[in-house]
């Protein structure tokens, strides 16, 4: 008695960064798009593009085998060290304003509010804007 073949499951394909990197390069010249390019190697155009906003906001060819979490941050970290300065005095919270110029038509009007009470200022703008 034959058994029935069952059904094999799609592996997902992995990518080297040499080739992400030589896709990406290949969309740089003028006249190709990121369709034609993505088809002619077998690859979705999406994840293409997916590829190019990855190495643009990292500035490198992995996706997501390299999560944000995973990159070298302390490589990109340099401490400085700033001179000591003097401590300027800082107005008290209570001398602090908050300043709203309103303007419609001919009339204007200044409004002065207390930084204190900035959650207050922000509801009363909320409503006078409406």
């Amino acid at each position: 008695m034959e058994q029935p073949e069952q059904p094999t499951r799609r592996r997902r394909r992995t990518h080297s960064p040499e080739f992400k990197a030589e896709l990406i390069a290949s969309r740089q010249q003028p006249g190709v798009s990121v369709t034609a390019i993505a088809m002619d190697h077998g690859i979705n155009p999406n994840l293409l593009r997916r590829w190019m906003i990855e190495h643009e906001r990292l500035g490198r060819h992995e996706l997501a085998e390299t999560s944000l979490t995973q990159c070298d941050v302390a490589a990109q970290f340099i401490p400085l060290r700033l001179p000591k300065s003097e401590a300027t005095p800082v107005a008290a919270p209570q001398q602090q304003e908050i300043l709203i110029d309103l303007q419609r038509g001919n009339l204007s009007a200044s409004i002065r509010w207390p930084m204190a009470q900035s959650d207050r200022c922000a509801a009363w703008l909320r409503e006078v804007m409406r």
